[in-house]
């Protein structure tokens, strides 16, 4: 095989995995993940296309033309063009697993070359090896996964050694959505009458619980408080077994991770591995499945906490004080309209326990059914009324969730950019209609993760979105159809057309029910230099979810 061919295929294959073994750590290293990106990337538009049929081409011709795998090359390394090779958002980390991932892969393709080279079909492979850099990395990180489980199993080992010396009450918290935001207020209420570890931020897989408990946890520490996240049926349970939780919270069930898991029924199963070991279990039973899954657990005879927003016989209930929210003091439903909304942060709220009302006042922008949760897992821990209702006034509000703020030249920003989902987001763009600002504006690309229903509720999210704002921004190319469509009152094909092309454009709206200036960006920098250059003090804008660059 002519030598410069050769070479340059191992360069471009270079160049191709890095950019692939991006995205798979983007992806937490899930199996399958990478090549799922990559088909949403080559078939994004028609440069993409042509890009990916010229590779194409290049594997077909390599069995008779043996400088064929060189348009197969030229192809993998231009395209898919918008997938930047060293990441803007989500630059490239070689850390200890992504050197293994990378090794892996380059053994893997040495060993292909190898056996091509010796039967005389280089070419061809090459070609492919190129054409299925993605596949090649999913392939790799299949190759790794019983290593990695090994490495894993050292660590949990260790792990679970120092949670049974130091013997702390454990507290697990899992749900669609409003984890975080639980762990901090459970931390909030309990500490000053116990000492408390929590995992930080979103640390709520295997590898953050793990270093969670060797980092932090302390002779003296008496409640240990884990966040427990999934992407598949099985990995909470792996984490229960050797956490061991007491006392577990199952918060909200929604559609994030749907494409994953396939329903909500499979979610529910997955979630509810969390009460495995424990003796209490705290559901937030107004959620999808909840009340018959807080039914199963009773009968199976667990001690069963049940909270809720809307039924006024549940265990632990926070509320709506006024009578306008009806006979139970229920919320509102969450498709109502936003306009002439209540503002809900101003709203007493009735906190009661077991029957016991142990305070009445406005929550702020906390969620009432995270209170509830929290509320429930503290009076579990021994923490007394009157102290919950002392520290429920300063409730803390996590990072990138509903955090409002005033910029320098005076216009409100509203950070809800971390994990969007659309109960959250709904709840954003209500604080946003309750601003008194001289003009509105949203910024989103949209969610993602939500299988079947990510089209829906997009558009949902459009046309919310247009019925709060002046201004809708809409950033990438993932949800940019479904988004659009909401916004305008388009129907899908009409905002595909809209849609076609890369350039930014501006789409004034008039529907009967909302007014809205419609505009697409390229990414989130082009957006915030737009809000930069039109909004002025007593302007407010909302950041709903940003995705990483890895997303069209």
């Amino acid at each position: 095989m002519n030598q410069v061919v050769l070479w340059t295929c191992v360069a471009a294959g270079a160049i191709s995995a890095g950019r692939w073994l991006r995205v798979a750590q983007r992806e937490h290293y899930g199996i399958g993940r990478t090549s799922r990106f990559a088909r949403r990337w080559w078939l994004l538009d028609w440069p993409n296309r042509a890009w990916l049929a010229a590779a194409a081409a290049g594997v077909v011709l390599s069995g008779t033309y043996w400088w064929a795998p060189s348009i197969t090359a030229a192809a993998v390394v231009i395209g898919p063009q918008g997938l930047d090779i060293r990441g803007r958002t989500s630059p490239l980390a070689w850390t200890r697993r992504l050197a293994t991932l990378a090794t892996t892969l380059a053994l893997l393709w040495l060993v292909l070359v190898g056996v091509g080279l010796l039967a005389g079909l280089a070419p061809p492979v090459l070609a492919v090896l190129l054409f299925g850099m993605p596949l090649w990395v999913d392939v790799s990180l299949a190759l790794l996964s019983p290593f990695e489980a090994v490495l894993s199993r050292r660590w949990v080992n260790r792990a679970q050694q120092r949670l049974e010396r130091i013997d702390p009450a454990r507290v697990a918290i899992t749900g669609s959505y409003g984890k975080t935001t639980i762990k901090g207020y459970l931390r909030q209420l309990v500490e000053g009458t116990r000492s408390v570890v929590a995992t930080p931020a979103s640390f709520n897989n295997t590898a953050g619980v793990c270093r969670s408990v060797n980092e932090h946890l302390a002779l003296g520490t008496e409640v240990f408080i884990a966040e427990m996240g999934t992407f598949s049926v099985g990995e909470i349970a792996a984490m229960t077994r050797w956490v061991r939780p007491s006392v577990s919270i199952l918060a909200s069930i929604g559609p994030v991770h749907l494409e994953r898991f396939g329903s909500l029924d499979r979610i529910v199963a997955a979630k509810s591995e969390i009460f495995a070991t424990s003796r209490t279990a705290i559901l937030n039973i107004d959620a999808y499945g909840l009340a018959a899954e807080a039914d199963r657990l009773a009968a199976s005879g667990l001690r069963v906490i049940r909270c809720s927003t809307q039924d006024p016989s549940a265990d632990v209930t926070v509320l709506r004080a006024d009578s306008s929210a009806g006979a139970s003091g229920a919320d509102p439903t969450p498709e109502a309209s936003f306009e002439g909304v209540v503002d809900e942060a101003t709203a007493a709220r009735r906190i009661t326990v077991f029957g016991r009302e142990i305070d009445t006042r406005p929550l702020g922008h906390a969620a009432p059914g995270n209170v509830a949760c929290a509320v429930a897992a503290a009076s579990v821990l021994g923490v007394a009324d009157e102290d919950i209702a002392r520290r429920l006034a300063d409730l803390p509000t996590p990072d990138h969730r509903r955090t409002a703020a005033h910029s320098e030249g005076g216009v409100m920003v509203i950070d809800d950019t971390y994990n969007s989902n659309p109960a959250g987001a709904r709840a954003a763009l209500e604080m946003l209609a309750n601003t008194e600002a001289g003009r509105r504006v949203v910024v989103t690309p949209g969610m993602v993760e939500l299988g079947r229903t990510q089209a829906h509720e997009n558009r949902l999210l459009g046309e919310h979105a247009a019925r709060v704002a002046d201004d809708v921004l809409i950033v990438g190319r993932t949800n940019r159809t479904a988004l659009l469509g909401g916004a305008t009152g388009w129907d899908s094909a009409t905002a595909r057309r809209a849609t076609r092309g890369r350039e930014a454009r501006s789409l004034v709206h008039d529907r009967s029910d909302a007014r809205a200036t419609v505009r697409c960006v390229a990414d989130r920098d082009e957006a915030v230099r737009w809000v930069r250059a039109h909004l002025g003090p007593g302007d407010a804008v909302l950041y709903e979810n940003d995705l990483p660059d890895h997303y069209p």
